[in-house]
């Protein structure tokens, strides 16, 4: 079936849509008319040093991006530190704070291309979610809602306390200190913040639906990925979908996403498209999509996804 056999009637916006856009997202935004999109679907960096470009701060702590013995042999997880190894600095402990500022640069044009009444979701690490909903605040959003999304398979790497005193040579506090880690708990969820565009004083959401084509949810749609209109959320790979970016998301479960809240022709948003999971999903479903992403490689690797004619894995197969 053709693009436009199955998608008509674009919404009017100062991009081409149906396309990946290398570059800044920060500066594409400002291209994008005001109240042109139906939803912002995106896997933001985390700001907890996954990789370069999820630095996110001003920081020059030495043991940042370093790795530990563990971390050498965990393979393709955990490969690089996150936080400093001997203690936080005054600085370490700013990188909130200018997580915040980061997610301020660009809430602002979020907002403004968003039609009144429209959802924003953002994946978002837990350690640094909180920063994303004051900044989305400040910004004008509404936090509807948290979901959580229940991951098939969470690496768990969390190093032995015995271990590191057996290295020291101390045996006594190594038995005393004996099934202790150092750590996080397994992350088997990650967060997915649910934000919404206020619409106007005066009306009421019925009158927005009608008005903008947004901000009721679709329950019947989402039921065809979830047993109950719950807000966790489920959604694993498909076969062979998964490795192609280290926060890849499956597209099924942005799927779900894209149907609790748009129709069919509607716009949906991807200011940090990656391996382009979100704007494959949109094509699938019969949405426009556009796509801005700053690395070449992932733009490249999105843009081989979209020109696949073969539609993701449909619900409950």
């Amino acid at each position: 079936m053709s693009k436009a056999a199955r998608i008509a009637a674009p919404p009017a916006t100062g991009l081409p849509l149906d396309e990946v856009h290398q570059g800044d997202c920060i500066e594409l935004l400002k291209s994008v008319a005001s109240g042109s999109v139906h939803l912002i679907l995106s896997d933001i960096p985390y700001g907890i040093g996954a990789e370069d470009w999820d630095v996110l701060h001003s920081n020059t702590n030495s043991a940042y991006l370093g790795s530990s013995p563990a971390q050498q042999s965990a393979g393709a997880v955990f490969k690089k530190r996150g936080k400093p190894i001997n203690g936080w600095s005054e600085a370490d402990r700013a990188i909130p704070r200018e997580y915040q500022d980061w997610c301020s640069s660009w809430a602002g044009e979020w907002f403004r291309v968003l039609k009144p009444g429209a959802s924003a979701f953002v994946f978002a690490g837990r350690r640094l979610a909180h920063r994303c909903i004051c900044a989305m605040e400040d910004a004008g959003f509404s936090l509807k809602d948290q979901l959580a999304w229940m991951r098939e398979r969470a690496p768990h790497r969390a190093q032995r306390l015995s271990v590191v005193y057996e290295r020291r040579g101390d045996a006594a506090s190594a038995e005393d200190w004996r099934g202790w880690r150092v750590g996080n708990l397994r992350p088997t969820f990650e967060p997915v913040l649910w934000f919404t565009k206020p619409y106007k004083i005066g009306t009421t959401l019925a009158d927005n639906a009608l008005a903008h084509g947004v901000g009721a949810y679709n329950q019947d749609a989402f039921l065809r990925y979830r047993a109950e209109p719950e807000n966790v959320l489920g959604g694993g790979f498909g076969k062979g979908e998964a490795g192609l970016h280290p926060t890849q998301k499956p597209v099924l479960l942005m799927q779900s996403i894209i149907e609790l809240t748009t129709k069919r022709g509607q716009l949906v948003l991807d200011p940090f498209a990656g391996s382009g999971s979100t704007l494959v999903a949109a094509r699938d479903l019969g949405r426009h999509y556009l796509g801005m992403e700053a690395n070449p490689d992932y733009v490249d690797t999105a843009r081989s996804r979209l020109r696949d004619d073969l539609f993701a894995t449909s619900p409950g197969s």
